[in-house]
C-alpha cells in the first residue's frame, strides 16, 4: 500500500520526522509532496523545492530513504485543479496523511482514505516557531533533525531569513 504526505516543511524538523515514521508505519511506500514548490523565496516560504528535499533527505537513514520518493507539488488557485495535478505527478496511493482541513476535505470527497497525523509538541515543533527562533538567536538547534541543523547553518539561515 502507498500513501502520500503533503507538507511544506518550511524547515524539515523533528515533528515533520515524526509524521514521515507514522505513516510509514502504516504503508509500504510514502510519497512525499513538497507543497508550495512553485513559490518564489519569502518570509513564510524561505526555502526552495530542491533545498526542502536536500533538508529531508540528509535527516533520515537509509532505511527511510529507500520507502519514500520526494515531489514538487505546485500551489493552485483553484483547489479541485489541485487535486487533479497531484494526480498527475504522484504514483497512485491509497491513503494521504494530512491535518490540513482542507486537503483532508478534497481527498475525502474523493473517497480516498484520510488519516491524521498525531502532532508532536506541536507548539514548539512548527515551522514559523523555528524560523523566529533562529531569527532571535535563539536555541533552535534541538527542535531540527542533524542533516536540517548542518543544512540550515551551512546556508546562513539566519541571513536569509532577515532579507526576506
Amino acid at each position: 500500500m502507498n500513501g502520500l504526505l503533503i507538507g511544506r516543511f518550511q524547515p524539515f524538523h523533528l515533528g515533520h520526522l515524526e509524521a514521515l515514521r507514522f505513516a510509514l508505519s502504516k504503508v509500504d511506500k510514502l510519497w512525499i509532496g513538497l507543497g508550495s514548490s512553485n513559490k518564489p523565496l519569502q518570509k513564510n516560504n524561505p526555502f526552495s523545492a530542491e533545498e526542502r528535499k536536500e533538508m529531508i533527505l540528509s535527516s533520515i537513514d537509509d532505511s527511510i530513504k529507500n520507502k519514500i520518493e520526494i515531489f514538487f507539488i505546485p500551489d493552485f488557485e483553484n483547489h479541485k485543479k489541485w487535486v487533479k495535478h497531484i494526480d498527475t505527478i504522484i504514483p497512485k496511493f491509497d491513503i494521504v496523511f494530512t491535518n490540513d482541513e482542507m486537503t483532508k476535505h478534497l481527498y475525502s470527497k474523493l473517497e480516498t482514505k484520510v488519516l491524521p497525523i498525531p502532532f508532536t509538541d506541536r507548539n514548539i515543533l512548527s515551522g514559523t516557531n523555528i524560523r523566529d527562533l533562529i531569527l532571535k538567536d535563539q536555541k533552535w538547534e534541538e527542535l531540527v533533525p542533524d542533516g536540517t541543523k548542518k543544512f540550515l547553518n551551512e546556508t546562513n539561515a539566519k541571513h536569509r531569513l532577515k532579507n526576506l
